[in-house]
């Protein structure tokens, strides 16, 4: 079947429409630390856009607002022992997700190696 007769397949997965991260009476400036440190990574650095689920104007400001704070020593450049007081939701996710993949690697290398 040609691609161009194909006809559009919708996908069967449910979408649920997520909250946006940065809320309208939220400021973001390089002294509001709470905001700002959602969207650094433990090794420090700042998580892309599709990660955080923010528009380009909203990274833009993010992303200078955590170069300032870094020049003015409120962040480190790098975290080596430097602890985040707050984990969101979003990162325990995703620490939780990179948990089960590793456990079914785990599983499906046992599995290959008895066969």
């Amino acid at each position: 079947m040609d691609k161009s007769k194909r006809p559009f397949l919708k996908s069967k997965r449910s979408f649920r429409r997520r909250l946006p991260p940065i809320q309208s009476g939220d400021r973001i400036d390089y002294r509001n630390m709470s905001l700002i440190s959602r969207f650094i990574s433990e090794q420090g650095k700042i998580l892309s856009r599709r990660v955080n689920r923010l528009t380009l104007k909203q990274q833009r400001l993010i992303t200078l607002a955590i170069k300032q704070a870094r020049i003015l020593s409120l962040l480190p450049f790098k975290r080596k022992g430097f602890q985040i007081s707050e984990s969101t939701a979003r990162t325990n996710a995703l620490k939780a997700r990179n948990q089960n993949k590793d456990q079914k690697k785990e599983k499906f290398q046992i599995n290959k190696k008895k066969k």
